[in-house]
């Protein structure tokens, strides 16, 4: 399997700037997600590699070979890069049958016949749609045509397949069973994968890797349970998680110490670090990040608060609490409920919480207590 690497891409539409000198490497058998908000510069990206989009600057290289490169003066063609494109839109032959949708591209390739059903039915118990054969797209449902797109793009053998938002047209089940499909189907064909989203969970649920974008600028490139524990900034922080991390705007008292205290809206609040050594300075604003999961609510938690609203939803109920003027996000696991001005107690739990300075930058994890 091939290694992909791009080196000081950018991409440029008149004076808009979609991607900015981005450097990135996707490992041979990977499963990279190309993750941020629209017009973050993902799918352009994507079509880059793909070669269906010309960069303006920089190189790209697939299996140690340029397929692009601005100085040189190469720009390799798609259908020469050996690499597979799903579309959102599926895009199957509606007077085609599943199996002649599938064996399209083979027959192109001028493939013997027996080789093209021996594939086509190979495809077919991969996928698990071999009853769906000698049917028609318009006769299938939305995931069944999904699962013959994903076969069709597989099906003449490429190193490298790149999906745009494939599951966005599902509803959120079947979503859910795509995903898994996915990860079963990346492990069996030990291929490397592209693939973006602007959804966090399916970047969490699928990924090896996770490159987060914002405005054409790569925010953090880590595997995804390294960005949601320690994101590298607060843009990070924000969009990676649900419910999203709890954001205390606090000033700094004091610098460098083994306790920093943050006076905040919700009261003061005091962050050890477990990281290393923090050095803030006196009045200095900065932000505290802390995960909902570590906001515990128990009989005999230390600090007074009440409930702002509760939201069961069987497995987990998300809990807003009032905190002196702040209003904050709380997971609590099972079929509870509470009702609205419930007096509460609560307790910050684990070394996970993030202290941020005033660009954003991730300074560290430690533990948080209210004073």
């Amino acid at each position: 399997m091939p290694e992909i690497i791009l080196e000081k891409v950018t991409k440029r539409f008149g004076k808009f700037t979609a991607v900015d000198k981005l450097d990135l490497v996707i490992a041979d058998g990977g499963f990279v997600t190309l993750l941020g908000p629209s017009g973050c510069g993902k799918t352009t990206t994507l079509r880059m590699i793909a070669g269906l989009e010309s960069p303006t600057e920089g190189e790209i290289y697939i299996d140690g070979k340029p397929v692009y490169s601005s100085s040189k003066g190469i720009d390799i063609s798609p259908n020469k890069r050996d690499v597979g494109f799903l579309f959102q839109n599926y895009a199957l032959w509606p007077h085609m049958t599943v199996e002649q949708n599938i064996g399209f591209g083979l027959e192109n390739l001028k493939w013997d016949k027996r080789k093209i059903q021996a594939r086509v039915d190979e495809l077919l118990t991969t996928l698990k749609i071999e009853t769906l054969g000698k049917r028609y797209p318009a006769e299938l449902s939305g995931g069944q045509q999904q699962r013959v797109a994903i076969a069709r793009t597989l099906a003449t053998g490429p190193r490298v397949l790149f999906m745009d938002e494939p599951l966005s047209n599902l509803d959120a089940k079947l979503r859910t069973e795509m995903r898994s499909e996915l990860k079963r189907l990346h492990t069996e064909t030990d291929s490397t994968f592209v693939y973006v989203t602007h959804d966090q969970l399916e970047a969490m649920t699928l990924s090896t890797k996770t490159c987060l974008m914002k405005e054409g600028i790569v925010q953090q490139y880590a595997p995804p349970l390294e960005v949601y524990n320690s994101p590298a900034n607060l843009f990070a922080a924000d969009f990676v998680g649900s419910p999203t991390m709890n954001f205390i705007q606090a000033s700094a008292r004091g610098g460098t110490a083994p306790e920093i205290i943050l006076p905040s809206a919700g009261g003061e609040f005091a962050f050890t670090p477990v990281s290393g050594a923090i050095s803030v300075r006196d009045g200095q604003k900065l932000t505290l990040g802390i995960r909902p999961e570590y906001i515990q609510i128990s009989p005999s938690g230390s600090t007074p608060a009440k409930t702002y609203a509760a939201l069961p939803s069987g497995m987990e109920t998300i809990v807003k609490i009032h905190l002196g003027e702040l209003i904050l996000t709380s997971v609590v696991f099972g079929a509870i409920d509470y009702k609205i001005n419930t007096e509460i107690r609560i307790d910050f739990t684990g070394e996970n919480c993030i202290l941020f300075d005033e660009n954003g930058v991730n300074l560290g994890l430690g533990k948080v207590r209210v004073l």
